[in-house]
């Protein structure tokens, strides 16, 4: 289980650089696309989609599963002795899957506020200005008369008889 959790850190770590490295730039993607696609399908200069940048999920699982299914096949060729693939595998692609969405939210976050700065400014000053109207209407209006407050005189309080004073009255004792 020791084994699964830093195996598991260490994918998540390695998503991040993956994610990293091809928001640099992508010359593997550009060339398995260039040897794949004829010359009207392949990408444009200016795209910067790869394996793992800018692709959906599904996609983005299934380069993650080819690069860990090559990477286990070659550990196993390499390594004499046996070990459990199968979780570490889980662990290898769960993690790296986990890592690539923490670097688009933690690298990519700036240009995203940047990008939607002036909206948000732009809003909050037209949200200013509209509280600004509110307090000018009230403000404006008709000026509010106070009302005289009428003090209330509390009632004298007529002072009760006591329980023997009433029992007495009553007749029951002398």
């Amino acid at each position: 289980m020791t084994l699964e959790v830093i195996i598991f850190i260490a994918a998540i770590l390695v998503g991040i650089l993956l994610y990293w490295r091809e928001s640099q730039g992508n010359k593997l993607y550009r060339f398995i696309n260039k040897i794949a696609y004829s010359k009207e399908l392949q990408m444009k200069d200016h795209d910067t989609k790869g394996f793992i940048f800018q692709q959906r999920l599904m996609l983005r699982l299934v380069y993650i599963v080819l690069f860990y299914l090559i990477v286990i096949g070659l550990v196993t060729f390499a390594i004499p002795f046996g070990i459990a693939t199968v979780q570490i595998f889980a662990a290898c692609v769960v993690g790296t899957l986990v890592g690539t969405y923490l670097a688009s939210a933690f690298f990519f976050a700036d240009e995203k506020i940047d990008a939607n700065k002036s909206i948000a400014v732009d809003y909050i000053e037209e949200k200013i200005e509209e509280g600004k109207e509110f307090i000018e209407e009230l403000t404006e209006g008709e000026p509010v008369q106070e009302i005289p407050k009428i003090e209330e005189k509390p009632e004298p309080v007529e002072k009760k008889k006591s329980a023997r004073d009433r029992l007495k009255d009553k007749g029951y004792l002398k």
